[in-house]
């Protein structure tokens, strides 16, 4: 084991060793010793990956070699299409890999003699076809060859034992494929292949493949003013030996309506369950954070306390590092138009490259890498295993999950702000395995040069398994382009905010610390009291649909103008599409709790697939400078009281979200408006929580309002319909008795005088019941 070192040779073998594997990797070797493979007949294992190797000495004197070669490791050199005739050589070879090297051509008589390969990395190449002859390996099970130029797809459907297949970021216009696939292909990604179309049948053929990655086309609908031209990213995700992936991703390009970017990375060691459930929830809950609060450390946190907490049952004895970074107009820092902020708790790493130098934001919160951390568990009595474990379960001292650890595991996450600026060239985010193979600077250097983040996502993952990673690795890049060369508003005829622009914006006021998670997530009002088990496995399966273009609120309810750009937002792009004197709020399910398959709309109820709108007047919620509004004026006719007129301001629940529906002040008035006429039935209201399930476009959980049984709560009351119970029964033989009495009755009743408003014609139901 002499890799990463500054070795430049290697001395000649004269004499026959017993070496059995060698790892150089990382060294400055332009050649390897010509008697290598001659000399050292029982070395198995040779890893010679980033090196500057133009060649590879013979496998042998004579045409009979006998090497023993099995496992070799090339990525990341200079070899060329001339190193292939001596591979030949070696006929047990069963992993090779030559990723990130200048290949060509690979003959395909030279790959016929090579039959015993189990795992053939080609990616990074200039490779155009893979050779027919492919298709006597048998016993390969793995091909990866990403980020080529590859246009015809190669003939290994054929293969028997074929299970992972990777042609992402190549020129691949169709695939031709065999009447019946092979049973064990689990994985095939044709990502980044922007002339491939696939069609019907096609994709019916690969129905039965547990993962099959393509390429979304944008619907005509798009808004293409919401695809944001400042950053993009790539995500990359191997399981390596492991036969299951326990990194989740969580990627969103237009946050809060476009204005923003949430990217996340999920590692659960050795469960799969506690990253999906933070990736499918954990975007609704910062949305719903950050319209609680601006700062930055109360946001951040309460968002990984309310996350903690929703896992519910499968976060008692499950944990998961997380990280989360959040991208966001700087309203703070006139200097700079976007902030990143980023929080971690585990061994998940954010690396920012500023001027193609690496700039870490993230902390490691384990036994190994924090003195402080260490010290605290010890102090807590904690049990420390030999492996350097606390109770022997994991070496992290942070994570979500592990609820049964605490105090020595917590969910409080390391967070920090970056203010943007020209210099920062892309963002990279990785899994612990991903950083244990490659130094931040190695990272940064492997994928600036790179023009596609997918194809700098999935080189950084190569890397990584080449320089002897076999765990699970993820990696995602985030490409940035912030500068005024990208801003949009002058083209629209719109002026350039100027730094009072982004002064004047009305922002809520937090305290300093995060004492308690905003109870629209459920913490204060839920957390001291008892739970069932359905209670708790619900909230694990809460989680919000994939839009997450729902809007924020920094501001108050101010009408909404022009868009403008990113690079330059104005205080209200954020806010509501409607009048605003109207809140939106949305629900899982209807108040009466039934389902409806009417198609008729109720006035004030929008349906859309499984969202819920029901639009409601608040006259009480208007800024102080929104007072002479003329929109205002027209749709609240009622004055509003002084007390009330300040500084109060609601934010919008995400959509499909736990808890939604929930009417919140974002003020000090919130007692005051908690008692206002026109938010006592929508204040504090708690909602069930709903599973995880797709978005169904057809389903409508509205009942017609006429036809709606009796209800009392809810966003609104059907109207009143006679119970049997209540309904005047008279005997037929005191019928006329009754009516006589009745009679007297009303005409010894003085009848009052009606005001002019309140003269209404009763129904001829009533008359009829009389």
């Amino acid at each position: 084991m002499v890799g990463h070192n500054q070795v430049q040779s290697l001395p000649v073998l004269a004499e026959h060793i017993p070496l059995e594997a060698l790892d150089i990797q990382h060294n400055l070797l332009t050649r390897l010793p010509d008697t290598l493979f001659s000399k050292a007949l029982n070395l198995r294992y040779l890893n010679a990956s980033a090196n500057s190797l133009e060649s590879l000495p013979s496998a042998g004197a004579g045409e009979e070699s006998l090497s023993a070669l099995q496992l070799l490791y090339l990525t990341n050199n200079l070899l060329t299409d001339q190193c292939v005739p001596v591979l030949v050589g070696h006929p047990h070879l069963r992993i090779l890999h030559l990723a990130n090297n200048q290949l060509q051509t690979f003959p395909a008589s030279k790959l016929n003699k090579l039959e015993q390969l189990e795992e053939l990395n080609l990616s990074g190449n200039k490779l155009k076809t893979i050779p027919t002859t492919i298709a006597n390996c048998k016993r390969l099970h793995t091909l990866v060859a990403h980020s080529n130029n590859i246009s015809i797809f190669p003939e290994i459907l054929q293969l028997p034992q074929i299970q992972f297949v990777d042609l992402s970021c190549n020129d691949l216009t169709e695939i031709l494929i065999p009447e019946a696939l092979p049973a064990t292909l689990q994985d095939l990604d044709l990502t980044g292949n922007t002339n491939l179309v696939l069609e019907h049948k096609t994709l019916d053929t690969f129905s039965h493949i547990t993962t099959l990655k393509i390429d979304q086309k944008p619907l005509p609908t798009t808004d293409a003013t919401l695809t944001s031209t400042f950053w993009s990213h790539g995500l990359a995700e191997m399981a390596g030996q492991r036969n299951k992936l326990c990194v989740s991703a969580l990627a969103v390009d237009n946050f809060a309506e476009g204005v923003g970017a949430v990217y996340g990375m999920f590692d659960g060691d050795r469960n799969e369950e506690l990253p999906r459930l933070l990736q499918c929830t954990m975007a609704d809950v910062l949305l719903e954070e950050v319209q609680q609060s601006t700062n930055d450390t109360v946001f951040m946190a309460n968002t990984f306390l309310v996350s903690h907490r929703k896992l519910g049952m499968a976060g008692q004895k499950l944990g998961s590092s997380a990280l989360l970074c959040y991208i966001r107009p700087d309203t703070a820092d006139p200097t700079s138009s976007f902030s990143l902020t980023v929080a971690n708790v585990g061994t998940c790493q954010a690396v920012l490259c500023r001027s193609g130098k690496p700039v870490p934001l993230s902390k490691v919160f384990s036994l190994e890498q924090d003195p402080e951390e260490a010290q605290r568990v010890k102090d807590q009595k904690a049990i420390i295993t030999e492996d350097n474990k606390v109770n022997g379960v994991t070496c992290c001292t942070r994570m979500l999950g592990c609820t049964y650890l605490y105090p020595w595991i917590l969910p409080k996450p390391h967070i920090s702000a970056t203010p943007l600026t020209i210099q920062d060239e892309l963002l990279i985010l990785g899994n612990k395995a991903l950083w244990e193979h490659l130094s931040y600077t190695e990272a940064v250097n492997a994928v600036r040069h790179v023009q596609d983040p997918l194809a700098a996502a999935k080189k950084l993952c190569t890397l990584a398994q080449s320089y002897g990673c076999q765990d699970n690795v993820g990696a995602m890049v985030v490409y940035l382009n912030i500068g005024e060369e990208g801003c949009t508003c002058e083209m629209n005829g719109l002026t350039l905010p100027g730094p009072v622009g982004f002064a004047s914006t009305t922002v809520l006021k937090d305290p300093p610390k995060p004492t308690t998670p905003s109870s629209s997530s459920g913490i204060a009002s839920e957390f001291g009291s008892e739970m069932s088990t359905s209670e708790v496995s619900s909230e694990v399966g809460s989680t919000a649909s994939d839009e997450h273009n729902t809007v924020g609120l920094d501001a108050g309810l101010l009408p909404r103008p022009e868009r403008r750009c990113s690079l330059h937002p104005t205080p209200t792009s954020a806010l509501f599409q409607r009048q605003p004197s109207c809140a939106t709020f949305s629900s899982n399910q209807s108040d009466n709790g039934l389902d409806s398959d009417d198609d008729q709309p109720v006035e004030g109820v929008i349906t859309n697939g499984s969202k819920v709108e029901v639009e409601v007047d608040i006259h009480c919620c208007r800024g102080r400078d929104l007072e002479n509004s003329p929109t205002l004026r027209e749709n609240s006719p009622t004055p509003c009281p002084e007390e009330h007129a300040r500084g109060s301001f609601f934010g919008i629940r995400r959509q499909n979200s736990v808890n939604s529906g929930i009417l919140l002040p974002g003020s000090k008035d919130r007692m005051e408006l908690q008692k206002s006429p026109s938010t006592s039935c929508l204040y504090g209201k708690k909602l069930s929580n709903g599973s995880i399930v797709p978005l169904e476009d057809s389903l409508n959980l509205i009942e017609v309002a006429t036809e709606a049984p009796k209800k009392k709560t809810g966003y609104f009351a059907a109207p009143t319909q006679l119970e049997p119970e209540d309904q005047f029964v008279v005997p037929r033989d005191l019928e006329e008795e009754v009516k006589e009495q009745m009679k007297q009755h009303q005409e010894s009743r003085p009848e009052p005088e009606p005001h002019e408003e309140d003269r209404t014609e009763l129904p001829e139901e009533f008359d009829t019941a009389l």
